[in-house]
Protein backbone atom coordinates (compact mmCIF):
# COMPACT_ATOMS: atom_id res chain seq x y z
CA UNK A 1 0.00 0.00 0.00
CA UNK A 2 1.52 3.47 -1.40
CA UNK A 3 0.70 5.79 1.67
CA UNK A 4 0.19 9.61 0.59
CA UNK A 5 -0.39 12.65 2.35
CA UNK A 6 -1.57 16.02 0.55
CA UNK A 7 -0.38 19.52 0.67
CA UNK A 8 -2.38 22.50 -1.40
CA UNK A 9 -3.91 25.08 0.39
CA UNK A 10 -6.85 25.02 -1.62
CA UNK A 11 -9.71 22.71 0.24
CA UNK A 12 -11.14 21.93 -3.47
CA UNK A 13 -7.94 20.64 -4.98
CA UNK A 14 -6.63 18.45 -1.52
CA UNK A 15 -10.58 16.97 -1.18
CA UNK A 16 -10.29 16.13 -5.57
CA UNK A 17 -6.98 14.43 -5.27
CA UNK A 18 -8.06 12.48 -2.23
CA UNK A 19 -11.48 11.12 -3.96
CA UNK A 20 -8.73 10.14 -6.74
CA UNK A 21 -6.04 8.10 -4.81
CA UNK A 22 -8.20 6.92 -2.66
CA UNK A 23 -10.05 4.92 -4.90
CA UNK A 24 -6.86 3.17 -5.84
CA UNK A 25 -6.42 -0.26 -4.58
CA UNK A 26 -2.99 0.46 -3.42
CA UNK A 27 -2.76 4.10 -2.34
CA UNK A 28 -4.18 5.09 1.23
CA UNK A 29 -4.35 9.28 1.73
CA UNK A 30 -3.04 9.38 5.23
CA UNK A 31 -3.51 12.98 5.85
CA UNK A 32 -3.62 16.67 4.09
CA UNK A 33 -1.99 19.96 5.05
CA UNK A 34 -3.05 23.50 3.97
CA UNK A 35 0.38 25.12 3.95
CA UNK A 36 3.79 24.31 4.20
CA UNK A 37 4.57 24.29 8.10
CA UNK A 38 1.41 21.92 8.04
CA UNK A 39 3.22 19.53 5.51
CA UNK A 40 6.55 19.23 7.45
CA UNK A 41 4.49 18.07 10.31
CA UNK A 42 2.83 16.02 8.69
CA UNK A 43 5.55 13.83 6.79
CA UNK A 44 7.20 13.40 10.24
CA UNK A 45 4.10 12.69 12.29
CA UNK A 46 2.66 10.36 9.47
CA UNK A 47 5.79 9.18 7.46
CA UNK A 48 3.84 8.60 4.11
CA UNK A 49 5.38 7.43 1.05
CA UNK A 50 4.56 10.32 -1.15
CA UNK A 51 3.18 14.05 -0.18
CA UNK A 52 1.95 15.84 -3.01
CA UNK A 53 3.51 19.57 -2.51
CA UNK A 54 1.86 22.69 -4.05
CA UNK A 55 4.29 25.25 -4.60
CA UNK A 56 2.73 28.39 -3.72
CA UNK A 57 1.04 28.76 -0.06
CA UNK A 58 1.06 31.10 2.21
CA UNK A 59 3.44 30.72 5.49
CA UNK A 60 5.97 28.48 3.86
CA UNK A 61 5.64 27.69 0.33
CA UNK A 62 6.37 24.09 -1.09
CA UNK A 63 9.38 24.70 -2.29
CA UNK A 64 10.67 25.47 2.06
CA UNK A 65 8.46 22.77 3.09
CA UNK A 66 10.08 20.06 0.50
CA UNK A 67 13.57 21.18 1.08
CA UNK A 68 12.84 20.70 5.25
CA UNK A 69 11.06 17.65 4.46
CA UNK A 70 14.36 15.78 2.50
CA UNK A 71 16.74 17.82 4.49
CA UNK A 72 15.25 15.76 7.99
CA UNK A 73 17.84 12.66 8.39
CA UNK A 74 14.97 10.61 9.17
CA UNK A 75 12.64 11.32 6.31
CA UNK A 76 11.33 8.07 4.44
CA UNK A 77 8.75 10.70 2.40
CA UNK A 78 9.41 11.27 -1.40
CA UNK A 79 8.44 14.39 -2.51
CA UNK A 80 6.00 14.69 -6.07
CA UNK A 81 5.38 19.05 -6.74
CA UNK A 82 1.94 18.80 -8.14
CA UNK A 83 1.41 22.87 -9.02
CA UNK A 84 -0.43 25.00 -11.68
CA UNK A 85 3.02 26.93 -11.74
CA UNK A 86 5.24 25.60 -14.91
CA UNK A 87 7.93 28.55 -14.90
CA UNK A 88 11.65 27.48 -14.88
CA UNK A 89 12.69 29.04 -11.33
CA UNK A 90 9.83 26.73 -9.81
CA UNK A 91 10.91 24.09 -11.20
CA UNK A 92 14.79 24.49 -10.42
CA UNK A 93 13.25 25.32 -7.01
CA UNK A 94 11.94 22.34 -5.80
CA UNK A 95 14.61 20.20 -7.98
CA UNK A 96 17.64 22.02 -5.78
CA UNK A 97 15.27 21.60 -2.23
CA UNK A 98 15.10 17.72 -3.15
CA UNK A 99 11.38 16.78 -5.14
CA UNK A 100 11.27 13.48 -6.22
CA UNK A 101 9.03 14.41 -9.04
CA UNK A 102 7.66 17.67 -11.32
CA UNK A 103 3.78 17.46 -12.15
CA UNK A 104 1.69 20.23 -13.61
CA UNK A 105 -2.06 20.28 -12.62
CA UNK A 106 -3.26 19.76 -15.87
CA UNK A 107 -1.76 16.27 -16.45
CA UNK A 108 -4.82 13.79 -16.33
CA UNK A 109 -5.51 11.16 -13.81
CA UNK A 110 -3.66 8.30 -15.44
CA UNK A 111 -0.85 10.49 -15.27
CA UNK A 112 -1.00 11.50 -12.11
CA UNK A 113 -1.74 7.79 -10.43
CA UNK A 114 1.47 6.81 -12.36
CA UNK A 115 3.27 9.71 -11.30
CA UNK A 116 2.82 8.74 -7.41
CA UNK A 117 3.59 4.88 -8.19
CA UNK A 118 6.83 6.28 -9.89
CA UNK A 119 7.99 8.37 -7.15
CA UNK A 120 6.72 5.43 -4.18
CA UNK A 121 9.43 3.24 -6.12
CA UNK A 122 12.27 5.13 -5.86
CA UNK A 123 11.88 6.08 -10.07
CA UNK A 124 11.05 9.64 -9.75
CA UNK A 125 9.29 11.53 -12.16
CA UNK A 126 8.97 14.81 -14.45
CA UNK A 127 6.30 16.31 -16.29
CA UNK A 128 7.04 15.50 -20.23
CA UNK A 129 6.57 18.50 -21.26
CA UNK A 130 9.11 19.91 -18.98
CA UNK A 131 11.84 17.50 -18.95
CA UNK A 132 14.68 18.20 -21.33
CA UNK A 133 14.52 21.93 -21.07
CA UNK A 134 14.45 21.97 -17.71
CA UNK A 135 17.03 19.34 -16.95
CA UNK A 136 19.12 21.13 -19.44
CA UNK A 137 18.86 24.53 -17.96
CA UNK A 138 19.11 23.34 -14.68
CA UNK A 139 22.46 21.80 -15.27
CA UNK A 140 23.63 24.85 -17.07
CA UNK A 141 22.88 27.06 -13.82
CA UNK A 142 24.04 24.61 -11.35
CA UNK A 143 27.16 24.17 -13.30
CA UNK A 144 29.72 26.11 -11.19
CA UNK A 145 28.49 24.33 -7.73
CA UNK A 146 27.62 21.20 -8.12
CA UNK A 147 29.96 18.22 -6.54
CA UNK A 148 33.10 17.19 -8.74
CA UNK A 149 32.70 14.60 -11.83
CA UNK A 150 33.50 10.89 -10.36
CA UNK A 151 36.69 9.96 -9.64
CA UNK A 152 38.40 8.23 -12.07
CA UNK A 153 39.05 5.43 -9.54
CA UNK A 154 35.14 5.07 -9.07
CA UNK A 155 34.01 5.14 -12.64
CA UNK A 156 30.79 4.06 -14.54
CA UNK A 157 30.92 1.37 -16.26
CA UNK A 158 29.80 1.50 -20.42
CA UNK A 159 26.79 -0.34 -19.00
CA UNK A 160 25.84 2.07 -16.58
CA UNK A 161 26.75 5.39 -19.08
CA UNK A 162 24.29 3.26 -21.54
CA UNK A 163 21.38 3.39 -18.91
CA UNK A 164 22.36 6.94 -17.66
CA UNK A 165 22.02 8.09 -20.98
CA UNK A 166 18.79 6.60 -21.95
CA UNK A 167 17.15 7.37 -18.55
CA UNK A 168 17.81 10.84 -19.75
CA UNK A 169 15.79 10.38 -22.71
CA UNK A 170 12.64 9.77 -20.04
CA UNK A 171 12.99 5.89 -20.80
CA UNK A 172 10.93 3.84 -18.04
CA UNK A 173 13.17 0.89 -16.97
CA UNK A 174 10.99 -1.61 -19.24
CA UNK A 175 12.21 0.32 -22.42
CA UNK A 176 15.55 0.53 -21.25
CA UNK A 177 15.64 -3.30 -20.97
CA UNK A 178 13.98 -3.70 -24.18
CA UNK A 179 15.99 -1.42 -26.33
CA UNK A 180 19.03 -3.14 -24.44
CA UNK A 181 18.01 -6.62 -25.33
CA UNK A 182 18.06 -7.07 -20.97
CA UNK A 183 15.85 -7.91 -18.06
CA UNK A 184 14.14 -4.99 -16.17
CA UNK A 185 16.02 -6.43 -13.23
CA UNK A 186 19.38 -5.89 -14.29
CA UNK A 187 18.55 -2.82 -15.34
CA UNK A 188 17.58 -1.78 -11.87
CA UNK A 189 20.43 -3.24 -10.63
CA UNK A 190 22.69 -1.29 -12.70
CA UNK A 191 20.69 1.93 -11.81
CA UNK A 192 21.29 1.11 -7.91
CA UNK A 193 25.17 1.62 -8.90
CA UNK A 194 24.69 4.45 -10.99
CA UNK A 195 22.57 6.44 -8.01
CA UNK A 196 25.42 4.98 -5.11
CA UNK A 197 27.98 6.05 -7.11
CA UNK A 198 26.79 9.51 -8.14
CA UNK A 199 25.17 10.03 -4.82
CA UNK A 200 21.96 10.81 -6.38
CA UNK A 201 18.44 9.93 -4.48
CA UNK A 202 16.78 8.73 -7.52
CA UNK A 203 15.98 8.44 -10.72
CA UNK A 204 15.32 11.87 -11.83
CA UNK A 205 18.56 13.54 -9.74
CA UNK A 206 20.83 10.79 -11.38
CA UNK A 207 19.42 12.21 -14.71
CA UNK A 208 19.92 16.12 -13.54
CA UNK A 209 23.84 14.92 -12.51
CA UNK A 210 24.70 13.36 -15.76
CA UNK A 211 23.73 16.79 -17.25
CA UNK A 212 25.59 18.90 -14.59
CA UNK A 213 28.71 16.74 -15.12
CA UNK A 214 28.89 16.47 -18.71
CA UNK A 215 27.89 12.66 -18.80
CA UNK A 216 24.73 13.63 -21.32
CA UNK A 217 25.20 16.39 -23.18
CA UNK A 218 22.12 18.78 -24.16
CA UNK A 219 20.38 17.85 -27.36
CA UNK A 220 17.22 18.98 -28.66
CA UNK A 221 15.30 21.79 -27.44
Amino acid sequence: MITVAIADDQAIVRAGLSVILDNEADIHVVGEAQDGHEAIALARDQRPDVICMDIRMPGLDGIAATRAITADPGNTTSVLVVTTFDLDDYVFGALEAGAAGFLLKGADETTLLGSIRSVARGDGTLDQRLTRRVITEFANRRSATVRPPLSPSVPLTARELEILTLLSEGLSNSEIAGRLFIEATTVKYHLAGILTKTGARDRLQAVVWAFQNGVVSPTGE
